[in-house]
């Protein structure tokens, strides 16, 4: 790992050099979840996130989280959902991990003062697409991952033992001898450079929307710690199952406001523009088919109709139900003039969940030894080509705190913590100007969307990786600032997306590829591998070395 993949010119000699226990990078419901878990073993614990504790993917959760609370239902029950949904690709221990721990995961939660949504002092249980049973335990109606994330920020933020840096930016990893010992670390604020290192480094940076030009993701949603883990030399995995929410409110704003798969749980039709409910037309399960079939219907259908949008008619819907269930959405709607009660709801897709990222095995460790993943930049294996509705909040609450446990228990091993740097040469003279990093940005997120979205072919995507290797190509590094880092890990784990959309010659779950529509088990039910051929830096993502691996789950 040579000084020059590094970002950021920094000499190592003088750097900064702070100590941890554990580093967690990520303020979601899974690096929370890790924190915590790593904290209450009396690990001195490091938490930081480029923006504030409070703006991160699971505050903007609306549906809920699944898990098998309801009598008649069982943790088998979800691990066929989660197989069905997975489209043969999710793998049988990281699924049964998830199913048979997600009850005591969500009791724990309401025992630390989540206040999810009761009736008679029962759980009230809602149902989402391709679920079976009504197992999404939600809270304030419709703002379940806020209640969630709430709940374990007041826990972390007074902790004795966890320390928060927010304003902080990752870089990049630091490792000695093919082992991550900490993380170079940016303060935003003051724009102080350091080196946190740390026995076990966890990374739960979440996901990729950001990359899209149309997604429901917050703009910190850039793939920062899946470009890390990557050019550090870290495996990614099903990075071509990207996930595309149906329902995203079709006015405009970046990011789209998600109007939750629960509305349709409780009864709202999709409707195209003519008034048509078309989703039977589709599948058998109308408009409760998973999210990869109704994305694919809706485009179809707005094409048919020569419409940029369909809507969601909530008119079965008892309005007082709206407004007890859908407060959120109902406050929204309005503030862009649309009255759920009395109209219906423009919607289209939207970029929303990666269900690949760092390859990870069923303790959370990543191919770099004390690094670990967890959440969305993470890959479990559990979603496989498509992830089952409210299963992500609850991969965060499990395989967060298993990563804090596994990482705790690895700090009390490991003592040496130096790291391989050499000095980094001086700024070159040419540099890329502000501007033109935003430029860059705007385009890579309007290719992303049209050639790397919900439908997808061949040369479209020999296209967009040229582009995007000549953007990489354009840029200078050492880096300049933030947003030069941020668009570097945008072009990076862009690239990686369109290299194993290409690979991938098949249509499974959210990859769909209209020059190969059909699904293919004998030659591709198994996951693909992505890693930088060694010696490569991020400028250099062409040699990218390809991989597969079995599937370990039941085909479905």
């Amino acid at each position: 790992m040579p000084g020059r993949r590094y970002l950021l010119s920094f000499d190592p000699q003088t750097i900064e050099r702070r100590f941890c226990d554990v580093l967690v990078i990520g303020t979601g419901v899974a690096g929370l979840s890790c924190a915590l878990s790593a904290a209450e073993r009396g690990k001195k614990t490091v938490v930081i996130t480029k923006d504030t504790l409070s703006e991160n993917n699971t505050a903007y959760a609306q549906g809920g989280v699944a898990a098998a609370l309801a009598p008649g239902d069982s943790p088998e029950l979800h691990a066929l959902d989660t197989f069905r949904a997975g489209a043969g690709l999710s793998d049988e221990q990281p699924v049964k991990r998830l199913v048979e721990n997600g009850p005591r995961r969500v009791l724990e939660l309401i025992s630390m003062g989540a206040h999810f949504d009761m009736e008679n002092g029962t759980l009230c249980l809602g149902r989402e697409a391709a679920h079976t049973s009504a197992r999404i335990a939600h809270a304030r109606g419709d703002a379940t991952g806020r209640e969630i994330h709430e709940t374990l920020a007041r826990a972390t933020w007074y902790h004795p033992t966890i320390t928060l840096h927010e304003r902080t930016l990752l870089v990049d990893l630091l490792a000695h001898e093919g082992r991550c010992v900490g993380a170079l670390l940016l303060d935003l604020s003051t724009q102080k450079l350091w080196a946190e290192l740390a026995p076990a480094t966890v990374l739960a940076t979440g996901g990729i929307g950001a990359l899209y030009a149309r997604t429901t993701n917050p703009t910190v949603a850039t793939g920062d710690g899946m470009a890390a883990a990557f050019r550090a030399g870290a495996e990614l995995t099903d990075m071509e199952f990207v996930q595309f929410h149906p329902t995203a409110l079709a006015v405009d704003t970046d990011p789209m406001f998600l109007i939750s798969e629960a509305a349709r749980g409780e009864g709202a039709v999709l409707r195209d523009e003519n008034g048509v409910a078309f989703m039977r037309e589709y599948h058998p399960d109308a408009d409760l088919a998973p999210r990869d079939v109704v994305a694919r219907a809706i485009i179809d259908r707005m094409r048919k109709t020569n419409s940029e949008r369909v809507y969601l008619d909530f008119s079965a819907i008892p309005p007082q139900q709206i407004e007890r269930r859908f407060p959120t959405i109902l406050r929204t709607c309005l503030s862009h003039g649309i009255d759920p009660r009395k109209e219906p709801v423009p919607v289209s897709p939207a970029a929303h969940y990666m269900m690949g990222g760092i390859r990870v095995d069923a303790d959370s460790r990543t191919s770099i030894p004390a690094l670990y993943a967890c959440g969305e930049c993470a890959c479990t294996g559990i979603h496989g080509a498509n992830r089952l509705a409210s299963n992500s909040l609850l991969e965060g609450l499990v395989f967060g705190e298993d990563s804090g446990i596994h990482a705790a228990d690895l700090s009390e091993t490991y003592r040496e913590l130096e790291f391989d740097a050499e000095p980094m040469p001086a700024r070159p003279a040419k540099t890329v100007s502000q501007e033109r990093v935003r430029e860059i940005r705007r385009e890579l997120r309007e290719l992303m969307w049209r050639a790397v979205g919900i439908v997808r072919n061949g040369p479209e995507l020999a296209d967009a990786a040229g582009r995007v290797l000549e953007w990489l190509a354009e840029m200078r590094y050492p880096a300049q600032d933030r947003e030069q880092i941020v668009l570097c890990n945008m072009l990076t784990v862009a690239h990686c997306i369109i290299e194993a959309a290409l690979h991938r010659e098949e249509s499974r779950g959210a990859h769909y590829r209209s020059d190969f529509p059909q699904t293919d088990d004998a030659r591709w039910r198994r996951h693909i591998i992505l890693r930088l051929e060694p010696g490569e830096d991020f400028a250099s993502v062409e040699s990218v070395r390809m991989a597969e691996a079995e599937v370990t789950g039941p085909a479905v």
